[in-house]
């Protein structure tokens, strides 16, 4: 067995009396892709929220490596290696390509202070080798409100990688993606994971089974089943709470 990266035990986090989460485990190992679905109000986006700060637990601990995540805050878990990609693409849209991956550098500076940038040879490197990763090579010097959908969703990844996050979680990260753009997402996906773990929710079952290594379903907040996608998509319950809907 790998060596586990993120180790969540007991988490339970309440809103106004209901449990979003409620007692969960979850364990991810180095190096892996891991796919978390289930139905709406499962607590899947919770379940994110509290491993980058952005939601406290009333109860539980997130450890990420030796570090306690409930003891911190949102910055100083991005800094200690946790990077975190939301539903809808966030890229500064009158940037270029170039540009956006340039202030993600790990040095990092004011959106004000890249337009006066000179990059070095280490990130002119990092630069063009995140954007040949995520499909950008050829558009580094188009402005970000160019791009479609599915290439902002990759430019957004790419602003990640630009810091070498060692756990990436990604929220739905295909939604709105062409055929043929979900299928790149699988082959970058499954590109990345050499050297970092990945956490992907998504709904979308044929995505599921192009990149997970392991699937977690949740559900009212619990743990479901856990499997590869075959035992989770012949799992009764799975079937009755969310497959066969």
């Amino acid at each position: 067995m790998a060596a586990l990266i993120l180790q969540v035990d007991g988490l339970t986090v309440s809103f106004d009396g209901f449990k979003a989460v409620d007692g969960l485990n979850f364990y991810v190992e180095q190096d892996e892709l891991r796919c978390v679905i289930g139905p709406n109000g499962a607590g899947k986006t919770t379940l994110l929220d509290m491993i980058c700060g952005k939601t406290k637990p009333t109860a539980g601990t997130v450890k990420f490596k030796n570090l306690e995540l409930t003891e911190m805050i949102e910055f100083q878990i991005t800094r200690a290696g946790v990077g975190r990609k939301f539903q809808n693409p966030s890229v500064y849209e009158d940037l270029t390509v170039a540009e956006n991956l340039e202030i993600s550098w790990p040095k990092k500076r004011s959106v004000f202070g890249s337009l006066f940038f000179r990059p070095d040879a280490a990130v002119v490197g990092k630069v063009q080798g995140v954007a040949s990763q995520i499909f950008l090579r050829e558009q580094l010097s188009t402005k970000a409100g160019l791009l479609s959908h599915g290439q902002k969703q990759w430019l957004e990844i790419g602003m990640l990688l630009m810091q070498d996050p060692e756990l990436l979680l990604l929220d739905e990260p295909v939604a709105g993606m062409s055929a043929r753009e979900r299928e790149q997402t699988a082959e970058l996906l499954n590109g990345i994971t050499k050297g970092r773990s990945v956490v992907v929710i998504e709904h979308d079952m044929a995505f599921v089974r192009m990149i997970a290594h392991k699937v977690t379903v949740l559900h009212q907040g619990k743990l479901l089943a856990e499997g590869s996608m075959d035992d989770v998509q012949a799992d009764p319950r799975v079937i009755e709470t969310y497959l066969g809907h």
